[in-house]
Order: structure tokens, then sequence, then C-alpha cells
């Protein structure tokens, strides 16, 4: 009877153990955030033919079950799940991408099991896909772009890291509310400002402003916060686009002809963002070609191809008589993006200068 007793004993103090070990490690799991990674392709997700392959290697290889499983140290930071929104180079993506992505980037945001969201993506249009996000999501939950410059089959593959770090931010408190960011060679940027500026380094991303912050070992340190319109402040919505109107870019250079903006004017776009060289100047000989672009009723941006500094209004050219906008400090590629997202809601000239200086 004792020896029945004493089993009893043990077995039931076994099982209330074996509960509490349950009940310690589900706690631990409910503590940590739930992070989601939307994997859409890239040099993050690349593969080269041997160690020594950095800049030469097929982008766009590696899934997002693979990518998780292979950095196991993600679980000391978030409860993390993968979905595959798309598998391709980012030079290689189109409107209809972004507006998928953003849509399902705006769906997980809604629910309450999503603390946070990370999206794997190629460094070649990484940052006109964060600004567009920035843009169009209304949330303050944490958004988090990442991407690698070499493949994670390089010697120094960046990649891990910067998914660790990402994934951290992304379930940080202390990210909500600063809009779409990318995180990149240990450091925080605005998915708004950061721009590529060199194509062979890791340290390839940068804005002119400087970066928000650090991440070190996982933890985020944070310097400053985005002043412009974004995210919850936004008053674009992905919820209520359905399609993005057509804006092209037609460059400044010496010597430049014609002929790229004639064939554009013909081309049905609503929108041509002309990238001049310094002040967003425009070639004498160019002039009346934008005049006529505008005149048939497409919009005229003026933008800078130069790297800092901003276009001045009326500074090079006469906007205000010939009914051009300015863009501000934004590179002719983002000056695109905020073309596409504002057009959506209006084509009037004024209301269009006005989205510029506030986004």
């Amino acid at each position: 009877m004792r020896i029945h007793f004493g089993i009893d004993k043990f077995m039931a103090g076994a099982a209330i153990a074996a509960l509490s070990a349950f009940a310690s490690i589900a706690h631990a799991q409910a503590a940590k955030p739930n992070v989601v990674i939307l994997a859409t392709g890239g040099t993050i997700a690349g593969a080269g033919a041997s160690a020594i392959n950095s800049a030469t290697y097929a982008a766009a290889k590696v899934g997002v079950e693979k990518l998780i499983a292979g950095l196991p140290e993600l679980a000391n930071v978030a409860n993390v799940r993968g979905e595959q929104v798309f598998q391709v180079a980012s030079e290689s993506l189109t409107n209809d991408n972004l507006l998928t992505l953003a849509k399902r980037v705006s769906a997980l945001a809604k629910q309450a099991d999503v603390d946070g969201i990370v999206i794997t993506h190629g460094t070649d249009t990484v940052e006109e896909t964060a600004y567009f996000l920035t843009l169009v999501e209304r949330t303050n939950k944490p958004i988090v772009m990442v991407a690698s410059m070499r493949p994670g089959t390089a010697l120094s593959a960046d990649g891990a890291l910067n998914l660790y770090d990402a994934v951290a931010v992304a379930g940080s408190k202390d990210a909500m509310g600063k809009g779409v960011l990318l995180t990149m060679n240990d450091t925080i940027d605005s998915g708004r400002d950061v721009s590529k500026n060199v194509n062979i380094k890791t340290n390839a991303f940068s804005s002119q402003w400087g970066p928000l912050g650090m991440i070190v070992e996982g933890k985020s340190y944070w310097f400053r916060a985005p002043i412009k319109r974004h995210t919850m402040n936004s008053e674009f919505d992905i919820d209520t686009i359905t399609s993005l109107p057509n804006v092209e870019i037609a460059m400044g250079y010496e010597g430049v002809a014609p002929t790229a903006i004639e064939a554009l004017g013909k081309s049905g776009i609503k929108a041509l963002v002309h990238g001049g060289p310094g002040n967003g100047s425009v070639a004498d000989r160019i002039v009346p070609y934008l005049q006529k672009v505008r005149a048939d009723g497409a919009i005229v941006i003026r933008s800078a191809r130069v790297p800092d500094g901003f276009v001045l209004r009326n500074a090079e050219q006469p906007d205000d008589k010939y009914d051009w906008v300015v863009a501000h400090d934004l590179r002719p590629q983002k000056a695109r993006i905020l073309a596409m997202v504002a057009l959506t809601k209006t084509s009037d000239t004024k209301e269009l200068q006005r989205i510029f200086w506030e986004y």
C-alpha cells in the first residue's frame, strides 16, 4: 500500500512538474513579440557558386522557411513565422507587386496576434518599396525592411545578422510609430530617407539626414525620429487603392536629346519626373518638350539626380509659370513613388506640391 501511495505521489509530482515546465515555456513564448517575415526574394535569399562569390550570384533562390530555419537565434527575440509573397530580384518588381505586398502588410497589421512585420527584399529597389509602404500603411506597428549585399553562401555574408536585427527591431515597442524602417549594417534608417549609394560594399545604404538609430546585439538605440508625414499620419490608405497611375522618369545630362520625353509624353503617362543635374536643372532645349507634356495633361515633376540637397521651387525654372511641381529632397525614383500614390487622390498641382512638401 505504501509502495502504491509512493508511486502515485511521485507520478503526481512529476505531472505537476511537467505542467509547470509547459506553463513556463508557454509564458516565455507569450512574453515574446510575434513577428511575421514576408519574403520577396533578393540577395538575402541568394546563392553563389562558391564562398568567394560575394558579387556574382543568383538572387531569390532561398525560401523564407529555409532562411528562418538557418537562423535559430531568431527564437531568442520573437515568435517568428514566415510567408513567401514573391521570389524575385527586386529590379523586376512591378506596381502590381507593390500593391499585393502592401495589402498583405495591411492585413497582417490589423491582426492582434502580430506585433511587427519584417520584409526581406532585394537591395536594388528596397528604398522604393520602403517609401511606398511608408505612404500607404495606416498602422503604428513596426514595419522593417531588410536586405543584404552578399548572398548567404558568401564569406562574411551580411544577411543573417541583418535579418536578426530586423526581427529584433520589429518586435520592439520602441520602434512603434516611427514609420517603415530599413535595418542593414547595424543601422536603422527611415524608409523615406534611405538610399542605396554603393553597389558592392555592405555599408551601401545611407541618408543625407542621418540614421534613426543603431542595433547592437539585438538592442535598438534611437537618436532621432522621422518628421515627415508617414503611416498613421498619412492621408493615403492602401485599403482604398486598387491601381497605380503610370509615372515615368526622364534623366537630364549633357547633350540630352528630347527623344525619351517625346516618347513618354505620347505613351499615356499621368506624370513625368525629370531628374536633372544640380538643383533639378533642365536644359534650355528640353524646356519646351516638358511644357508640351504638361499642356497635354500630364504632371511634370522637377527632381534632382544628385544624392544630397533638395530642389528649390522657382529657382532654376519658373515652376509657377509652367505649372510644374518640385520634388523637394526626393530622388527621381522616390519622387515617382510619391507621384503615383498622390495621383490616386488628386491631379491638382497645388495639392501635389503640398504633398511633396509634407511627405
